[in-house]
């Protein structure tokens, strides 16, 4: 079994412990070298690697080119030896030479064994440490005899200090026991020294590898400051002189136990090594570094000390610039509610396209001009009647406006078919929220509030006001300079309008502002009560400016007809036909012309129909859309095109297939390629883009609620209300599970949820967020059958109301689950 990552810190630590020996104890010399060291019979090998905090064994130079400063320092000590101490290196180095050919002395020769050590950094370090084992294990056996004859010299040596005590008070004994005495010192004298001798072995080749390691830490070349390079230099220089004595030590002890036995007792008798002489000169090399070493690292700690503390302010102010750039993303995703600039590329596709000759008659008016070069016009109003070309028109104008120098530009498309586009609250998110893309640092603004409130800032009642406050205080801030604020169909916002439209009025009184707005709307008295009495304004009436708009028609209805051309292969008096007809009726509004060419477009329509079907077309819009109406009657799927078009008249969002799918019972069973031609076959009410249904216009769904509700809508708007809440919480009652999405430990952020593949969802997220909603405009109420404890309600909030909220949460949408709740309990309780 491998061990476990604690017993590794363990054994890491315990080998730190053993650098710094006690004196209370004396380990065998073996247990204290390397694990790689080998007897001296197997140096010819190549060694195994030593663990990184230990000398290098030869192994180690394989590794790399260049000495460590470890390996620098040992080096250099060994030669500072080898200068001083020549023949003792000499008969050291020999002792290698020979153990290293092993068993083959009569390789050794005069010149092989002058050079035997070996010459790359670390190489020496590991040959010395084997030789080292090597020779304590060649002694071994004589050092078991001595340790015994030392433990008898102990007993002795009790005896001796009784003796000592008794011959005090006899002089004449007192002489004999002198000679006596000095006896026993000088014949106990080869067992003490070889004792010292290995108890100071296991002192060096300790202290050899604590001061190893000690140098990486301490004597760091890359880390030493200038302030301290004296300082260091100097330790430097002691810790060469500890080394050299260290090694000397070991280098003795070689030779030591390569004498001959009698050489060595010869030696011992009269103490001519004196290790323990030899091991105290080594503890004041020592102190001396010691003492070099608090003075370096008092100086070291003092520069250490300044550079945390600079270091520590750079990653304060790091850690404070990440938790700001983390709050700055968080507070945009609670902020944003919809990518105005994703609905602007929308609108334009669905419209097929924005074409620059239909707009840009307007950048040379000369209102236009004034709006744009006089500091005291503040506010451009564009009004027209629906099919004029508003949003395409606007659309222009922030594609050219972007391409000035400096364009602070923001803008937002309402449109009354969706609900997250058709409310005064939407409106300012988009603004701010496309500004602070632009100009990161108004963001203070929002987040002076969003620390605090997190996202229900951007939920319930007092949303409103909130955003108020911090728009202004954006339209405040000094660094806000020349942006343009654009809103495109003011009538389409039905929610809080007459907020939105005060708020417009009010944002001009702010002084330090230079804020420009650029609105449009249809001619509603409302909206002209509100903007009509501002001083500021440039209105530019479509109306007013016929001749323009026609030309602008005229060109819209040239490519729309060589489309066509391209299409059906006209030829020339079809084509011109064609383009008469169009000039003739479209009375100046592009959507005229639009729904009619996509009539002609249509793959069901025959070349030789063409002229035939032109004349169907009626001018104007309300005609067009009558003779739609006429149309979709008198085909064979009259019934479902009514369903399709009820459905898309009252949601509060476009609906993709699978949703619409949900909503309509008699679409349930319908291959998708159907379901596409059957809004194809709604009378170009409807266009399908990326599988999502939309009306081709807002008048479009006027004209269905307000002139041909009898057709679409027989029952009235409230049943069309209830039906749709009574097939959403069928669907839901049927769908919802627990754990929907087998996460299995959803007990993490939505932001880390990976949608599946198909999305069990996907089908009902429309149902799932708008079936009470639907529920509310069905006008029932608190004894409405429904809302009784025995209704589908009631056994829905039984058996299924976790999992609805679940999946609220999943398709990020808890706040409306929220107010939906607030709607039923006021249902109830109503």
């Amino acid at each position: 079994m491998a061990p476990s990552l604690f017993g590794k810190v363990k054994s890491k630590g315990r080998k730190w412990l053993q650098a710094a020996p006690r004196e209370s104890s004396t380990p065998s010399p073996q247990t204290l070298l390397p694990t790689s060291s080998r007897p001296a019979s197997q140096l010819a090998t190549r060694p195994t690697s030593q663990p990184t905090s230990s000398p290098p064994t030869s192994t180690d130079t394989n590794t790399s080119s260049l000495p460590s400063l470890q390996e620098r320092l040992w080096n250099e000590a060994y030669d500072g030896v080898k200068a001083s101490e020549p023949k003792l290196v000499g008969a050291y180095e020999k002792i290698l030479s020979t153990e290293l050919h092993g068993d083959d002395p009569s390789s050794v020769t005069p010149e092989s064994t002058d050079n035997e050590i070996g010459e790359t950094p670390g190489t020496r370090s590991g040959q010395m440490q084997q030789l080292v084992q090597a020779g304590l294990d060649r002694t071994q056996k004589q050092a078991s005899i001595k340790r015994g004859i030392d433990e008898g010299l102990q007993a002795v040596q009790e005896v001796r200090r009784v003796v000592d005590k008794a011959v005090h008070a006899a002089p004449e004994a007192a002489i004999a026991w002198v000679g006596v005495c000095l006896g026993l010192e000088i014949l106990s004298n080869p067992v003490t020294e070889a004792r010292d001798n290995r108890k100071g072995i296991v002192y060096v080749l300790l202290r050899i590898e604590w001061y190893w390691n000690l140098v990486s830490l301490l004597l760091d070349e890359n880390k030493a400051e200038q302030s301290s390079a004296g300082l260091r230099a100097q330790l430097e220089k002691h810790v060469v002189q500890l080394y050299e004595k260290l090694l000397a030590y070991q280098i003795k002890s070689v030779c030591l136990y390569h004498r001959n036995w009698a050489a060595v007792i010869g030696r011992d008798l009269w103490k001519i090594d004196d290790w323990a002489g030899q091991l105290n000169e080594i503890k004041e090399a020592e102190a001396a570094v010691q003492r070099d070493m608090d003075q370096y690292n008092s100086e070291d700690s003092k520069i250490q000390l300044r550079k945390l503390i600079d270091v520590a302010g750079a990653l304060e102010k790091q850690q404070e610039k990440r938790h700001q750039d983390d709050g700055d993303k968080q507070c945009l995703r609670d902020l944003r509610e919809t990518d105005p600039r994703n609905d602007k590329t929308r609108i334009e596709d669905t419209k097929g396209g924005l074409l620059r000759d239909s707009y840009r008659w307007i950048l040379d008016h000369a209102d236009f001009q004034r709006f744009r070069d006089d500091p005291q016009s503040r506010l451009l109003w564009i009004k027209g009647d629906p099919g004029k070309g508003k949003t395409m028109l606007l659309c222009g104008i922030i594609d050219e406006l972007k391409k000035g120098p400096n364009s602070l530009l923001s803008y937002f498309f309402c449109q009354a078919t969706e609900a997250q586009l058709s409310n005064a609250a939407s409106v300012l998110r988009g603004l701010i929220y496309l500004l602070i893309l632009q100009q990161p640092s108004l963001i203070s603004h929002v987040r002076s509030k969003h620390d605090v409130a997190g996202e229900k800032l951007f939920q319930g009642i007092n949303v409103w006001v909130s955003l108020v406050e911090i728009f202004t205080d954006m339209l405040k801030d000094p660094t806000l300079k020349d942006a343009v604020l654009i809103v495109d169909a003011l009538d389409e916002c039905t929610t809080d309008r007459p907020k939105l439209l005060d708020f417009i009025i009010q944002s001009l009184t702010i002084s330090s502002s230079r804020v420009k707005w650029i609105v449009s709307s249809r001619n509603w008295q409302d909206i002209e009560e509100k903007l009509g009495r501002i001083e500021q304004k440039v209105r530019l009436q479509l109306e007013l400016n016929q001749d323009s708009i026609s030309k602008a028609v005229d060109t819209y209805i040239e490519c729309k007809v060589e489309e066509l051309v391209g299409l059906k292969n006209y030829d020339k008096k079809t084509r011109d036909t064609v383009k008469n007809h169009l000039t003739s009726n479209a009375d100046g509004t592009f959507l005229w012309v639009a729904l009619v060419c996509k009539e002609l477009a249509d793959p069901k329509a025959r070349k030789w129909h063409t002229l035939s079907r032109l004349q169907s077309f009626p001018p104007g819009l309300d005609s067009l859309y009558g003779r739609m109406i006429e149309h979709i009657r008198d085909s064979e799927d009259a019934d479902l095109c009514k369903e399709v078009l009820a459905i898309a008249s009252v949601v509060y969002r476009p609906v993709t297939l699978d949703e619409l799918k949900v909503l309509a019972e008699s679409l349930e069973d319908i291959d998708p390629d159907d379901l596409k031609d059957i809004i194809g076959s709604c009378g170009s009410f409807l266009t399908l883009r990326e599988s999502v249904v939309y009306f081709v216009h807002q008048s479009a769904k006027d004209y269905l609620l307000s002139k041909a509700s009898c057709h679409i809508l027989p029952s009235g708007t409230a049943h069309q209300h209830h039906t749709l809440f009574s097939r959403s919480l069928a669907a839901l009652s049927e769908a919802l599970r627990r754990d929907i999405y087998g996460l299995s430990t959803p007990g993490f952020s939505i932001d880390q949820v990976s949608l599946p593949n198909p999305d069990p969802l996907s089908w009902i997220r429309y149902s799932c967020i708008y079936w009470v909603d639907h529920l509310v405009d069905s006008n029932p109420t608190s004894s409405h059958m429904d809302l009784q404890d025995s209704s589908v309600i009631h056994g829905f909030i039984q058996k299924k109301y976790l999992y609805w909220l679940e999946s609220l949460s999943l398709l990020r949408s808890m706040s409306e689950g929220v107010q939906a709740v607030y709607k039923l309990e006021a249902l109830v309780v109503s």
